[in-house]
């Protein structure tokens, strides 16, 4: 039976960074996953200014550039009525980023390199295993881990304290009962990478359309992210494929479809969703989540990896606090305290993105607030910077800004 003082359950951003920071605080961390890698992932791929920072801290951002990682200096967003507007991560707001540009890299790189790291700092790791089941004493406490492997061959694995970072269809997080799923939006995402996009620069794009949204985003090496959102119900009606729905939806948007007319597929289409679910709360007794596992709204904003690489560096010493704890209670406590620290850390952002949500989904609302930032560029900037996870969400959040968004 194998033992270790923690198992991270998923071995992606917010895996890695669980255990990179584990294994430096001199944790015995073993991450398992159900993929061998490198593996490829349906994503945007965007890592806003302020994930540099983590990246640099685990010593991954040096290797992501010289991987051939996109720079991107901000983005462009087009209303449904053809309105477009640019914000810049460097502006003349005052903010700062950890570094002026974002990045964009394919995850079957970026996820190898941060698994590579908490290697280095000491974290096991096991591939090709499958979570099946928690395991859990006579007070209802998780002590463990069930798992299949490739062969077929079953282990229990206990551990003092069971990670959920496996993402989007956590099967910790169901296992607990912790997982919730939202009334709205209900989304889902279809994601293939290009070479020879037209038109692409420096800038990320997102495209609103009146039946969902489309992100085009240079990922390095020539390849263009090109990822199709559109309401889970207009999918399933259509009862198409995802390479199929993913072609029809871009051929009726001819202003898009264009640009991959001399373009070349470079691999399949890719779903996954739908979004919108969350955790009632992130931590159970013997247990915690993070990352997707613990919420997931919508991919607009891109909050997806740095929000993940972020959660692992804040889990990590509330770990150890109830690693250390002289009580099951004050072990509780220290992930309650974990919990508390996350909503805290993000609720301006959640704000914020319910905000873009309800402006996708009404395109009157889009097309006045791009009317409004297309030609108020020191307020498209601060927009821009908040996704970008440098600028205070409430900057935007303020009576003024929302008044001045929505004026004719």
């Amino acid at each position: 039976m194998t033992r270790a003082q923690v198992i991270v359950v998923g071995a992606g951003p917010a895996g890695s960074s669980t255990a990179w920071h584990l294994a430096r605080l001199g944790i015995d961390v073993l991450v398992l996953d159900r993929a061998r890698f490198p593996r490829d992932k349906p994503c945007a791929e965007y890592l806003s200014p302020e994930a540099s920072r983590l990246l640099d801290a685990m010593g991954a951002l040096a290797a992501c550039e010289a991987a051939g990682a996109a720079q991107l200096a901000g983005m462009v967003v087009r209303a449904p009525n053809g309105t477009l507007l640019r914000g810049d991560f460097a502006a003349a707001h005052g903010f700062r980023g950890f570094r002026d540009r974002g990045l964009a890299l394919r995850r079957s790189v970026l996820d190898a390199l941060l698994l590579e790291r908490a290697r280095a700092a000491g974290a096991r790791v096991g591939e090709e295993q499958r979570v099946t089941g928690l395991v859990r004493d006579a007070r209802g406490a998780v002590t463990g881990i069930e798992t299949l492997d490739a062969s077929g061959h079953t282990a229990e694995r206990q551990a003092a304290i069971i990670v959920g970072a496996d993402g989007l269809r956590s099967v910790v997080a169901r296992r607990l009962g912790l997982s919730r799923a939202r009334r709205r939006p209900k989304r889902v995402a279809m994601i293939a990478h290009y070479h020879g996009v037209a038109g692409m620069g420096a800038y990320g794009e997102m495209h609103v359309e009146r039946d969902g949204y489309a992100g085009f985003a240079d990922v390095g090496s020539g390849v263009t992210n090109v990822a199709v959102v559109a309401p889970a119900t207009r999918v399933k009606r259509a009862a198409m494929a995802p390479a199929a729905f993913f072609d029809a939806w871009l051929a009726a948007h001819p202003h898009l479809g264009a640009r991959l007319a001399g373009a070349q597929r470079v691999d399949a289409v890719r779903a996954t969703g739908p979004f919108a679910h969350h955790a009632r709360r992130a931590w159970a007794r013997g247990a915690a989540l993070v990352g997707d596992a613990a919420d997931f709204f919508d991919p607009f904003t891109g909050e997806g990896i740095y929000a993940a690489l972020r959660g692992g560096e804040m889990l990590a010493p509330h770990i150890v606090a109830a690693l250390d704890a002289r009580s099951p209670r004050d072990a509780d406590a220290a992930l309650a305290a974990y919990d508390a620290e996350r909503r805290r850390t993000f609720a301006g952002k959640w704000r914020v993105e319910r905000l873009v949500a309800l402006a996708v989904a009404v395109p009157a609302l889009m097309n006045r607030a791009a009317a409004t930032l297309g030609q108020r560029k020191d307020m498209a900037d601060l927009f821009v910077g908040v996704a970008g996870d440098f600028v205070p969400p409430s900057e935007i959040l303020s009576v003024r800004y929302l008044l001045r968004l929505l004026a004719t």
